[in-house]
């Protein structure tokens, strides 16, 4: 199909879903119009009711029909200036595509590339394009795999694919903020009704009168039912275009390999989920660890440790690049399975490019140390840049985990307060396991309906699991606080902690020794059927004892 018979199709389906909110209520007036004339009055006036009720969500989707002003993609644009070898390589890479090459490159913190054109004439006039490129792309990809995947994206510029977006998208993008209006306002008028019910009941309780179950089943029911009416279009809407958008991705993946070669076509889509995958784990278990504590890793390490974290985890890299996706991201995701793609572009004939553009692809970049800093400064907001700036990776784990363990507030710290109406702490708590009042106090944990009618062992063996790691995690707190811990910081796996003797003190059996290793069966005594706290207390001998407050830290 050409592009004029796209650009039609797509004008046709974007003025339905238009047209759609207009005939519903075209639909309900004519409704009113036959009461009015052959209805009772008494049932026409409560007929009339609901047609408003049902009037007001369509009202309100079709103000919705109107597209919010557009905010920029948070990125660092990057002038020729700026990047002249990025800038020559997207500009023969157009060339030999036969298509105009963008007119802006904005470098973004994103497992992605993409391409947008500000067209005009619903699509059908071009207008100034746009090159969206990741930088975990150019920190993850050889060079020779990101040309692939600027070739590809290059490719939807030949076969008119961004103008039509301006169209296609469009109509998704209208469709899907009016299904999620409509429920929105369903879940307020259900949350609404629920708070009015519970503070009924609550006024209710405190007079000693019976209460009642809470209902919101048939609050915003007139919303859901237009939800549905706009789910259904989009599921029309949805299947209209999915066999031409799944078709520009084929032509676009055939375009990258007849450019950049089969092999690094082939291999750049394998990569591609494994980089996402990478980079989403990079950003929760790294960059985002200071968080609670207000830290930063050092200026730059925000996104220049994923390279990093890449090269040390290659093995486990190489079991993700074995498992490609079989299927898509949704039933109407516009990108065809991965899987799919790769057997497409494997099955064309070898083209002998398998030594092409072997460096890394960051290679391209003039300076990436200067380039990574500086998406720090476009991307991060501003109160994430006013958090402390640690010296390396190491001090950041450190703060963070000394700053996770200063405020720790397990279940066992909240019933332990409760219990004896003093702070917390764990001298407290194993003074009232000495005194025999641990199970006392595991009676205020929150606990299932099955643990509340349990008694004796039956009742230990509920609630031991939560104790066990609440009492784990106060021991370590109290180790963080007398600095005997310290954190082992690893690209290559997890953060690990040792136990440092106190000083004055002997050496723990290694001065590497893990502390589970000593404080598991520990806690294990402190919480069995007859609690000991001898092995826990022998652990901690440089604890403090201040006379003056040992009576606070008691149960009293």
């Amino acid at each position: 199909m050409g592009a004029t018979l796209r650009a039609l199709r797509a004008l046709l389906l974007l003025a339905g879903f238009y047209l759609l909110g207009v005939l519903l209520l075209a639909v309900l007036a004519g409704l009113d119009c036959l009461l009015y004339l052959h209805a009772p009055s008494g049932v026409a006036a409560k007929l009339y009711v609901v047609s408003v009720l049902l009037a007001i969500p369509l009202v309100r989707g079709l103000f919705m029909l109107r597209t919010p002003k557009a905010e920029g993609a948070p990125g660092l644009p990057v002038t020729e200036a700026d990047e002249p070898v990025l800038w020559r390589t997207v500009r023969e890479l157009a060339d030999r595509v036969g298509t105009r090459a963008p007119s802006r490159i904005l470098l973004v913190p994103d497992v992605n590339a993409a391409v947008a054109e500000d067209a005009r004439l619903l699509g059908l006039l071009p207008g100034p394009r746009r090159l969206h490129l990741g930088v975990p792309l150019l920190q993850g990809l050889t060079e020779a795999q990101l040309r692939s995947v600027l070739a590809h994206e290059l490719g939807h510029y030949s076969h008119a694919d961004t103008r039509l977006a301006a169209l296609t998208g469009r109509g998704r993008a209208q469709i899907l903020r009016t299904i999620g209006h409509f429920e929105e306002r369903a879940g307020k008028t259900a949350a609404r009704e629920q708070a009015r019910q519970e503070k009924k009941n609550a006024k209710a309780a405190a007079k000693g009168k019976e209460t009642s179950e809470v209902d919101t089943r048939h609050q915003g029911v007139t919303y859901r039912a237009m939800a549905r009416v706009y789910t259904a279009y989009a599921k029309l809407y949805f299947r209209a275009t999915l066999a031409g958008a799944r078709g520009q991705e084929y032509a676009a993946d055939a375009a990258a390999a007849r450019i950049a070669g089969r092999d690094a076509t082939a291999s750049a889509l394998r990569e591609i989920p494994v980089l996402d995958a990478a980079f989403g784990f990079y950003m929760h278990h790294y960059v985002s660890l200071g968080e609670d504590a207000e830290l930063l890793p050092p200026r730059g390490e925000v996104f220049g440790g994923f390279g990093r974290m890449l090269s040390a985890r290659q093995l486990e890299l190489a079991g993700l690049r074995a498992e490609l996706p079989t299927e898509p991201a949704s039933p109407y995701d516009s990108h065809p399975p991965i899987a799919d793609r790769v057997l497409r572009i494997e099955a064309l004939p070898a083209d002998d490019r398998t030594d092409e553009g072997g460096g890394a692809a960051l290679g391209l970049l003039s300076d990436p140390e200067r380039t990574l800093a500086a998406l720090e400064d476009a991307v991060l907001a501003e109160e994430v840049r006013r958090f402390r700036r640690t010296a390396d990776w190491p001090e950041l784990l450190d703060g963070s985990m000394t700053n996770r363990f200063a405020s720790l507030d397990t279940p066992l710290h909240r019933a332990l307060a409760m219990y004896t109406k003093t702070r917390p702490t764990l001298p407290a708590l194993l003074g009232l396991i000495d005194d025999g009042r641990l199970w006392q106090l595991a009676r205020r944990l929150p606990l299932s309906d099955e643990a509340v009618a349990a008694k004796g062992r039956v009742f230990r063996e509920f609630v031991r699991p939560a104790l066990t790691e609440s009492l784990h995690r106060m021991v370590l707190a109290e180790f963080s606080a007398r600095a005997r811990l310290r954190w082992e910081f690893s690209w290559e796996r997890a953060a690990t902690t040792r136990l440092l003797p106190a000083p004055g003190e002997p050496a723990p059996p290694s001065d590497t020794a893990s502390p589970d290793d000593l404080i598991g069966p520990a806690v294990a005594a402190a919480v069995a059927d007859h609690p000991d706290t001898g092995p826990l207390r022998a652990l901690l001998p440089s604890a403090p004892t201040d006379p003056a407050n040992r009576e606070t830290d008691r149960p009293r």
